[in-house]
């Protein structure tokens, strides 16, 4: 065998190079496929390109975001076509603009950085009492958002710059008040009309179709009477609450814990102290500064020298606004709460001292320090349910972690089964029958997740029964189908949708006889305008339509003033046809100048929005984009079949 390898060592080549590489193609085709949805492009601007991946991570921080302060927000809106597609759009017009910043060299200096980061009201609310900026949960606040105080300052950089590419366009927006005042009386300007409706439920009653007309209609238009395509699936979940099944602490990890947190868990020191401040910042002259000085000096002198006039003395000449009022009284504080100098001198007092004079960036303080809480160590068994809860929940995330890779690749590599991954995750298959591609009515969970049933209606989930892929369907939550049963789009038989067929039948007819009626009328009434028999007038406009259908309110509004009067007729679909003879035109009531001056400012916003978004769509000329993603159509989750099931029941 070996003796045979050697002599032979090319064919030897060729054969293993006939077994083993068709495998390697083939599995390198399967991870293409799998694959290729997060790389492909969606858009691209200024010639680079914005990939699936690029849009589904922007979707999920914009949905992260919306969550966070509107929490009972329903998701499903969140995930929705139309709200994807926005996100999509959005991120489109961020490229635009950041890219026409780029070519006009637009930039934005420190100084007006700090304004903007100055005029942010969450980042103003982390003031602390002298003033001074809370780091720490400054850090906290911006890393909620993935993002260190460096990135974020960059991010609000390269905003500011890019605002400045429609600031040209903004800022300069005007119109007349002739124009203004010409384009708002016509909009607003009434018609009167008088209306003749022809509706088909007076027709309807007098139809009687025959067996061979509904058979007729029903092979005409079978589409209508279809079923949707259905599935029967099972599925598992991944989410916190599986992976909490799973945990148990430790006892001698609790304990570990407790000995390890002890002084986070009791709480850190707190001191109250009152201050007197006298303004000098570090930019101040330095005579300024020693002005200043020297009164402070005199306080200090004055305050030490009768330790109970302290708080007096700060109502009187303390320059902090927002603790003179109140004796200096700075109430309690521990440690990282306020600027450094001011901190360390307080923690080095004792209850009852009075300072030497500290310096600190906004000037010299004199500090009492009044009060001092200890924290209060509590026992093992007193914070045990707390310690508990708190490091399960640690577990918790660190598990489900781990779990979440095992359960990406488990519902992978053994794609056809979800068996596997349950038993090593321990979770429940779930089953559920009658699943169309859109959430049925009164679902929760995954089964309402658009991506989550896309996946299970892929390809190669229907025809090769695979495991989808684990789709995240919520925070912390993945979940992974796979399609056990699969029933296609089908026509159902004439006699299951017999009374379907003659309600539709009926419906077209009658509106078909309506149209006819409506038409007739109307070219007799032209002909003879005596014969016209129609109701009062009305008057309506677009701010008062009297209820009238869209279409005619459009054919009204539309009719030729000088034609006036004038005879339409206006073909309402399944709701019948309408004659409208539109008589004259009322000019709108006077307006007081308030009510035409605050109007003319509105019409000056929008004729700016229109300049702006036709500066828009040229910027995206001149840097080529490109949205290659289908815009979804109005109303994408009710599907015709939808429509037909309900009809047919």
């Amino acid at each position: 065998m070996f003796d045979f390898i050697r002599k032979h060592t090319k064919i030897t080549m060729w054969l293993l190079f006939l077994l083993i590489v068709p495998s390697f193609v083939l599995l390198g085709l399967n991870d293409h496929n799998r694959s290729a949805d997060s790389s492909a492009t969606v858009a691209r601007v200024d010639g680079k390109n914005i990939t699936q991946a690029d849009w589904d991570a922007a979707h999920r921080i914009e949905v992260d975001q919306i969550r966070a302060s509107m929490p009972t927000i329903d998701v499903k809106l969140l995930d929705s076509p139309e709200a994807r597609y926005a996100t999509l759009e959005r991120m489109v017009r961020d490229r635009v603009m950041s890219a026409a910043s780029a070519k006009a060299l637009l930039t934005t200096s420190d100084q007006r950085l700090a304004r903007e980061l100055q005029g942010n009201p969450q980042i103003a609310a982390l003031r602390k009492p002298d003033g001074s900026l809370d780091m720490e949960r400054y850090r906290q606040l911006v890393g909620a958002q993935g993002m260190t105080p460096d990135m974020f300052e960059a991010n609000v950089r390269a905003d500011l710059s890019t605002r400045q590419v429609m600031a040209g366009v903004t800022a300069t927006g005007f119109s007349s008040a002739g124009a203004a005042d010409s384009a708002l009386n016509a909009y607003f300007e009434k018609r009167e009309l008088q209306l003749a409706r022809f509706s088909p439920a007076t027709y309807a009653a007098k139809l009687k179709p025959t067996d061979r007309e509904l058979e007729q209609y029903y092979q005409t238009n079978q589409a209508l009477f279809r079923a949707p395509e259905q599935a029967s699936i099972e599925y598992v979940v991944l989410d916190a609450d599986a992976v909490s099944k799973t945990i148990v602490v430790n006892a001698q990890d609790l304990k570990t814990y407790y000995d390890q947190n002890i002084e986070r868990l009791s709480g850190a020191e707190e001191r109250r102290a009152s201050h007197i401040l006298i303004n000098a910042p570090k930019t101040a002259p330095a005579a300024e500064r020693a002005v200043a000085k020297a009164k402070a000096t005199e306080l200090l002198a004055l305050v030490r020298k009768s330790p109970d006039t302290f708080a007096d003395t700060a109502r009187k000449n303390s320059q902090d606004t927002g603790s003179a009022a109140k004796g200096g009284d700075l109430d309690f504080f521990a440690r990282g709460a306020m600027v450094k100098p001011f901190e360390d001198a307080a923690f080095n007092l004792k209850k009852g001292e009075i300072s030497d004079l500290v310096e600190s960036d906004f000037g010299y303080h004199i500090i009492r320090l009044t009060d001092i809480k200890s924290p209060k160590q509590r026992s093992f068994e007193d914070m045990r349910p707390t310690l508990e809860a708190d490091l399960k929940k640690q577990q918790v995330q660190q598990k489900f972690a781990e779990s979440a890779e095992l359960f990406t690749n488990g519902v992978y590599e053994q794609a056809d089964s979800l068996k596997p991954v349950a038993d090593r995750l321990k979770l429940d298959i779930r089953s559920a029958s009658n699943i169309s591609r859109s959430p049925a009515p009164g679902v929760t969970g995954p089964l309402t997740n658009p991506k989550f049933l896309a996946a299970l209606f892929s390809t190669d989930s229907i025809e090769k029964k695979r495991n989808t892929e684990a789709i995240e369907v919520g925070p912390n939550q993945l979940a992974a189908g796979r399609v056990v049963q699969y029933t296609p789009v089908r026509t159902l038989p004439l006699a299951e949708v017999m009374a379907n067929v003659r309600a539709r039948w009926i419906a077209d007819r009658s509106a078909e006889e309506a149209r006819k009626e409506g038409s007739a009328k109307l070219a007799e009434w032209k002909s003879n305008a005596a014969t016209a028999a129609l109701p009062e007038s009305l008057v309506i406009s677009r701010i008062d339509a009297q209820k009238l259908p869209g279409p005619v309110l459009d054919a009204v509004l539309r009719a030729d003033p000088a034609a006036l009067p004038l005879l339409v007729g206006v073909d309402l679909g399944g709701q019948g046809y309408a004659v409208v003879k539109v008589t004259k035109v009322l000019p709108r009531e006077p307006r007081d100048a308030a009510a035409t001056q605050q109007e003319r400012a509105q019409y000056a916003q929008w004729w700016t929005a229109a300049e702006s978004l036709a500066y828009y769509k040229l910027m995206q000329e001149r840097f080529k984009v490109e949205i290659t993603a289908p815009r979804p159509a109005p109303g994408q989750g009710v599907t015709e079949a939808n429509a037909t099931q309900a009809a047919s029941r």
